[in-house]
């Protein structure tokens, strides 16, 4: 492995790296496998362990208790409800069909809208949606626009007042700003050819989702207290496939999703939204084998506050690929030259990929994580964390592919 020892991009930053191979049960090499790096979104692929050991088959897409002539209802943290890309209507079946009036209890203090150490600045980029209790369509508005379209289309409708086109901001083609403290939308676009499909994050807060809620079921909806429904007998009812969620989780590497799974999983186990419950518990009773304690604050990655060590994330690649269907690790995790963040990457040559691994990638930080199969037809983990670097990311890229291309065709 000395194109890893002796690699001069490499040594442009702090580089951790193991190459396992399971099968011997040998570290083939090593560097810095027992220091801590930030993860980025490679902290994923702990949530996803976690939550596909705690999740069901269907996630609990809403509590809600029958009184009388009332339906009180209050948020699991589904994410799917209405999202653009799941379009989960189950809630909304319910809700809207019910004859009794609704009540929905408010406990949406249970979740923050931001991570530890997330960035402020984050609030209006596609990549940056907030947590919530109750999410509806995916706490963001999809803008889209073809080339034969003169004007922006957008969904949902509900925020058509508070979205404006203004001339005088500068773009060379598009721009969809949105200010801080308030969910209006500014947008310019030069040149009728421009295509578009791109997601704004909205600010959420109770009373937003108590309108949206009116405005989508079309039907009065009253606000009561949390604290009137807490630890009163409820049903769960049933929505998407938690499969579904993770596979967009893992492949395009949703933050939203990411974080959102973990506050299902607190619903599950707990019957209340917390998302540091969850965390700990899984580091307790999941997690409490391996080489070195995570520092892991939240579900995305996001935050820089995340620690884990190279060798911690192979024994969890090893425990996932002892405990999940081989078929939905290659169905969940980015496939090389094939799908979502590595799609232009790791190209294998031919029709089948040789690398399935998740990305995370922060200012200054690179990781690549996952499963190598070789030419002999074995499979190795490997983990390559890349902190505090003064080149491109693209250069880590090429040269990392250099070396798994190597492994792939001598090992």
């Amino acid at each position: 492995m000395k194109p890893i020892k002796n690699s001069e991009v490499f040594n442009k930053g702090f580089t951790g790296v193991v190459i396992y191979d399971p099968e011997k049960d040998k570290v083939l090499y090593e560097q810095n496998e027992d220091k801590y790096f930030t993860p980025a979104s490679n902290t994923k692929m702990f949530t996803f362990y976690t939550t596909y050991k705690i999740l069901d088959k269907y996630v609990n897409s809403l509590n809600y208790r029958e009184q009388n002539d009332s339906l009180l209802f209050w948020g699991t943290g589904n994410p799917a409800f209405l999202h653009p890309d799941f379009n989960d209507l189950s809630a909304l079946e319910l809700l809207k069909s019910t004859d009794k009036n609704l009540y929905w209890a408010d406990n949406s203090e249970e979740v923050t809208a931001y991570g530890s150490g997330w960035s402020w600045s984050w609030y209006k980029y596609y990549y940056g949606p907030q947590r919530s209790a109750l999410p509806m369509y995916g706490n963001i508005v999809r803008f889209s626009k073809n080339a034969e379209d003169k004007d922006l289309s957008y969904s949902p409708l509900f925020f058509e007042k508070d979205i404006r086109l203004n001339k005088d901001l500068s773009t060379l083609s598009y721009i969809i700003d949105r200010d801080k403290d308030s969910n209006v939308f500014e947008y310019n676009i030069v040149g009728d050819s421009v295509k578009l499909k791109t997601d704004r994050p909205y600010a959420i807060s109770p009373q937003l989702t108590l309108e949206m809620l009116k405005d989508t079921l079309g039907k009065d909806v009253q606000k009561i207290e949390y604290s009137l429904v807490r630890g009163l007998p409820h049903a769960k009812l049933k929505g998407v496939e938690t499969d579904s969620l993770f596979k967009q989780m893992m492949i395009i590497s949703d933050n939203f999703l990411a974080e959102q799974l973990l506050v299902l999983a607190s619903d599950k186990l707990f019957d209340t939204l917390n998302i540091a419950k969850v965390i700990n518990y899984s580091l307790e009773n999941f997690l409490n084998d391996l080489p070195d304690k995570p520092v892991w604050v939240d579900g995305s990655g996001l935050s820089g506050n995340n620690k884990f060590t190279p060798r911690s994330i192979i024994a969890l690649l090893k425990k996932i690929r002892e405990e999940v269907p081989e078929e939905k690790i290659y169905a969940f995790f980015p496939a090389g030259g094939k799908t979502g963040t590595i799609k232009s990457w790791y190209h294998s040559g031919g029709d089948s990929p040789y690398i399935y691994a998740k990305t995370g990638t922060l200012n200054g930080t690179h990781c690549l994580s996952g499963y190598l199969l070789t030419k002999s037809n074995k499979v190795l983990y490997f983990s390559f964390m890349h902190n505090n670097y003064v080149i491109s990311s693209n250069e880590l890229k090429r040269e990392m592919q250099k070396v798994l291309f190597s492994i792939h065709e001598k090992y």
